[in-house]
């Protein structure tokens, strides 16, 4: 039927033309921005699962410097028990030697000097031993906290030990000496406790040391998981994609095409009348 009111071959013709029009906005807009899904209106539920798992990989980033913080605090620890234990070392050397029957006074008075100068040292070492504030080793010692995971509900504690002198490590006291070859023998021992205290410290130490090293590797991992799976929920296949645009555009110029066809009836109805 030839109609000038009710003309079915432009109607389907203007709504192939909309769709592949469409289409080709579509694609247009993935090629531009790299992504099948760019905004919520492209598809809700997908785009909603990709920012949530965004939102977590930018959590974990804050994990990580938690991390490094609590790991610098450890390292600075750490640094000064070995710094104690060197002193120790050195103190157990003036010690011994003390200890000997026979020694002058002057002998003697030399190494009680050395013995606590040394001594002396480990209060100073405590007293800088500090990072952003957070003291590990003081008499009263805070602990290295990183958070361990994107909610803030665990959390990685290592904890500080007291290495001030009189402690339950380091057991030589403040007035610990070398006056006397009794007061050595004393010191020795004492000397020799907080080697072996001091030591299975620091071992305690090492080990957390690698728990938050794991963990910070655990959780690049985890971001790399989670970036690849986004990328395969709203990445676009860039391959695909320009395929698919020279066809919608033959598409689109077909579809123009078939409106002019379908707009030429009408000069086929006056036809009829002449």
């Amino acid at each position: 039927m030839i109609s000038v009111n009710t003309n079915t071959a432009v109607m389907a013709a203007i709504q192939n033309l909309n769709r592949s029009s469409a289409d080709l906005q579509q694609t247009q807009s993935a090629i531009s921005t790299g992504k099948k899904i760019a905004n919520v209106r492209d598809n809700g539920a997908v785009w909603v699962i990709a920012n949530k798992m965004s939102n977590d990989v930018e959590s974990y980033n804050r994990v990580r410097e938690s991390n490094d913080r609590a790991n610098a605090i450890l390292d600075t620890g750490i640094a000064a028990g070995e710094g104690i234990m060197e002193l120790l070392n050195e103190m157990k050397a003036k010690a011994l030697a003390a200890t000997q029957t026979g020694l002058s006074a002057a002998s003697q008075s030399a190494l009680a000097a050395d013995f606590a100068q040394l001594r002396d040292q480990i209060t100073t070492v405590i007293a800088n031993a500090s990072f952003d504030g957070t003291n590990l080793v003081d008499s009263s010692p805070d602990n290295a906290i990183a958070l361990g995971d994107s909610s803030g509900g665990n959390s990685i504690t290592i904890a500080g030990a007291n290495l001030s002198l009189g402690g339950s490590i380091v057991s030589v006291t403040a007035s610990s000496a070398l006056d006397t070859t009794t007061n050595a023998t004393a010191a020795l021992s004492a000397v020799n406790a907080s080697i072996t205290a001091l030591g299975t410290q620091l071992a305690t130490w090492g080990a957390g040391a690698k728990r938050l090293e794991v963990h910070k590797n655990f959780v690049g991992k985890l971001q790399d998981a989670l970036n690849t799976g986004i990328g395969s929920l709203v990445d676009a296949d860039l391959s695909v994609e320009s395929a698919r645009l020279q066809s919608l555009q033959v598409k689109r110029q077909l579809g123009i095409q078939a409106l002019s066809i379908a707009n030429s009836t009408t000069q086929t109805a006056l036809g009829l009348f002449r």
